[in-house]
């Protein structure tokens, strides 16, 4: 896989920060591993060696480190001082423990931005949705391979279900989990062996939440969550060592 230039400006990649401009070097280093974590390029517990990621990535020792910290703030890598950094590991528990957490924060905030939200909150909506259902109208029948473009549209639309919400910290906690999850879906895309079109279960959270139907909403995003989880829970049990 070609790697961007260390000089080169980096385009924003899925899973990038809400307001995060990729300009400097250490946020270009930052992007780029935190785009191959989230879509396995790195495999769980994968030991993530500085000078090997200096070869692979064209960045020097300084931006990498200050990179894995950022990704083991955010869950997406472990640090050991003795043995430096390493992808985290994958597991139906962690994947349950991600869910059950993802149920507190987000739910909540759902309806809290279905309170809140205003007309541009609902224009950014249907926009994100669009945005996404176009792009699953082009997928070919068959397993679904989460590209970059879906994986950041989809990123895109449940943001803007939960972009109302008051609480900064809410926002900010939603978007780490979703993130961590992120892992555990490209993982159940790749071993699902049947389609699974998940554009009408945004269409009627978006409808939902259109119409401020609070309940329905919560109850939609919630099963939507759940279902994500059982996937995830039936690949794991495919894969060598039952992970």
């Amino acid at each position: 896989m070609e790697r961007p230039d260390a000089s080169a400006s980096a385009a924003p990649t899925a899973g990038t920060p809400t307001g995060t401009t990729p300009g400097t070097v250490s946020e270009q280093a930052f992007l780029s591993l935190r785009r191959d974590v989230l879509q396995g390029e790195h495999p769980p517990g994968a030991k993530l060696k500085l000078e090997l990621l200096q070869v692979q990535y064209g960045f020097s020792s300084s931006p990498l480190r200050e990179a894995l910290n950022r990704l083991a703030q955010e869950g997406l890598v472990r640090a050991d001082e003795r043995r430096g950094f390493r992808v985290a590991p994958i597991s139906a528990e962690d994947m349950a423990d991600i869910t059950r957490m993802r149920l507190m924060i987000d739910v909540s905030a759902l309806r809290d931005s279905i309170a809140a939200g205003d007309d541009a909150w609902e224009a950014d909506l249907v926009a994100r949705f669009h945005r996404l259902e176009r792009l699953e109208s082009r997928l070919p029948e068959g397993p679904v391979v989460l590209d970059a473009d879906w994986v950041q549209r989809h990123r895109d639309f449940h943001q803007a279900l939960l972009a109302a919400c008051p609480s900064q910290r809410q926002l900010a906690l939603s978007a780490s989990l979703f993130d961590q999850a992120e892992r555990y879906r490209q993982i159940s895309g790749r071993h699902r062996q049947s389609l699974r079109r998940k554009n009408e279960e945004h269409r009627r959270l978006m409808q939902a939440a259109l119409r401020r139907d609070a309940d329905t909403a919560c109850m939609l995003l919630s099963e939507h969550m759940l279902s994500t989880q059982r996937n995830v829970v039936a690949a794991l049990r495919k894969m060598p060592g039952d992970a």
